[in-house]
């Protein structure tokens, strides 16, 4: 570490959970972002402005009116171009020292299989079912850590599900894809714009405890806040035996990287 990263970092380094070795991992680690939006958004600049080595932004939308609300990666300049393009803009800006790798496709086969296994830790701020549970599949199948948000109205979730530890559950014994589960999108029913930045941030955080070592994550629980009045629930969340992607039963989906 030189002379500019050590001043840089230096309110890191006076932690004791993290100083110089903490901050060397997160400088060495690679992070998958699915999502450069509500969440994706307030995740990325904060796992960039801490240091961390290589940033994968992985979004196939453009930059809509709509967005700014909440989407603080992005500018008014910036609308009608890919998010993706955008989000490596505004974060090369903030940290030069960081890699940003854009994907400008929704992830999904193969595609999401490789940046999978790139990654250390793989953040999901994606807004549907679909594209959760594939990231879910490919993360129990990878060994990966996953740190899933969302939010909407006014409610937000936050979970960590680590598939280096045998006790911990996976998405699908959460959500399982076979239930009729009704899916919400804040494009439909609105989201109040502090409360992405809130998950988001929180992502992130989860995200550098998971790579430093320090703290214990939100592992097999899931976080509830109503941002009305900040009221906080955490909730076991139990593993299922006999969920299709982690339980006794093979994953389903399953692809092989070549």
């Amino acid at each position: 570490m030189n002379d500019q990263e050590l001043l840089r970092y230096s309110r890191h380094l006076l932690l004791a959970e993290i100083g110089i070795e903490g901050q060397a991992r997160i400088r060495g680690a690679t992070v998958l972002v699915v999502g450069a939006g509500g969440l994706g958004s307030p995740a990325a600049l904060y796992l960039v402005s801490a240091g961390v080595g290589r940033v994968v932004l992985a979004d196939g939308d453009r930059v809509d009116l709509s967005n700014l609300q909440r989407q603080i990666l992005h500018r008014e300049t910036a609308v009608g171009r890919l998010k993706v393009e955008s989000g490596r803009e505004t974060l090369a800006a903030l940290n030069s020292e960081s890699v940003v790798d854009a994907i400008g496709v929704r992830l999904e086969g193969l595609t999401l299989d490789s940046a999978v296994a790139r990654a250390d830790v793989i953040l999901d701020c994606s807004d549907n079912f679909a594209t959760r549970h594939a990231i879910n599949r490919a993360c129990v199948r990878l060994c990966k850590p996953l740190v899933s948000g969302a939010a909407v109205r006014f409610d937000g979730q936050l979970v960590v599900f680590d598939s280096r530890d045998p006790d911990s559950p996976c998405y699908e014994c959460l959500f399982p894809q076979a239930s009729e589960l009704e899916e919400v999108r804040c494009a439909e029913l609105g989201v109040f714009a502090p409360l992405t930045g809130i998950i988001g941030t929180m992502q992130a955080a989860e995200a550098l405890k998971l790579i430093g070592g320090f703290g214990r994550s939100l592992t097999g629980e899931l976080l509830l806040l109503d941002a009305r009045d900040l009221a906080v629930q955490r909730i076991r969340i139990p593993r299922d035996p006999e969920c299709l992607v982690c339980g006794k039963n093979p994953p389903v989906g399953t692809t092989t990287l070549t």
